[in-house]
């Protein structure tokens, strides 16, 4: 019979420990190094060491929120999807996505603009701090329309949205503009799994896993 490793803890260590050996020299500290590493495991890309941004001061700043029961935005039920139940609940952090929300769907077709868009505009009336972007630039920039005009007050971004059109450039724009706590990836990669991987990173750095 065929040998492997079944438990799920055991492949995902065994699975850093290769990344880990394979990554080369860097200049991370022990925490950026997390997240780094837990986008590469994510996606299974060693070019996320060269593409991950993480501003000084944003893990601190996120770890905080995060242990103070925040409630997160994130732009698709995917990243929703993604990001560790568990840990929310010890945390008594909450995560939310709009897009299928009627009320917001409405708006969006109203107003000819994209869901996303429409969501952060919730998000924002909501009072949300933590915003998570893993597909959708549009979400982006209206985040970055609202808090120029003094409407938003974000304390705490991830920008991973992924693609062709707007990605690259929603995150560079958010670097410059948004001058709080920030993660991005830069460039076209990203995506609703590398978002996910970065707040559950966060988030492992706060509590235990099961």
């Amino acid at each position: 019979m065929m040998e492997y490793i079944k438990k799920p803890m055991e492949i995902e260590d065994r699975s850093f420990v290769i990344i880990g050996e394979e990554m080369g020299e860097h200049n991370f500290t022990e925490e950026e190094l997390k997240i780094v590493k837990r986008t590469i495991h994510t996606t299974g890309d060693f070019d996320y060491k060269n593409i991950v941004y993480i501003r000084e001061g944003s893990i601190d700043a996120a770890k905080e929120l995060l242990k103070g029961g925040v409630k997160i935005y994130t732009d698709t039920n995917m990243a929703k999807s993604g990001i560790n139940k568990m840990a929310l609940k010890k945390l008594n952090c909450s995560v939310e996505c709009y897009v299928s929300n009627e009320e917001v769907a409405k708006i969006a077709k109203e107003r000819g603009i994209t869901r996303s868009m429409a969501g952060v505009e919730k998000a924002v009336e909501d009072g949300v701090e933590f915003f998570v972007f893993g597909n959708a630039p549009t979400a982006l920039y209206k985040l970055m329309e609202l808090t120029a005009e003094g409407k938003a007050s974000p304390k705490f971004v991830v920008g991973a949205p992924v693609g062709f059109v707007g990605a690259a450039e929603s995150k560079e724009e958010a670097e410059k503009r948004l001058q709080i706590p920030i993660v991005t990836i830069r460039g076209r990669k990203g995506g609703s799994n590398v978002a996910a991987a970065i707040v559950n990173a966060l988030m492992y750095m706060v509590v235990d896993r099961e």
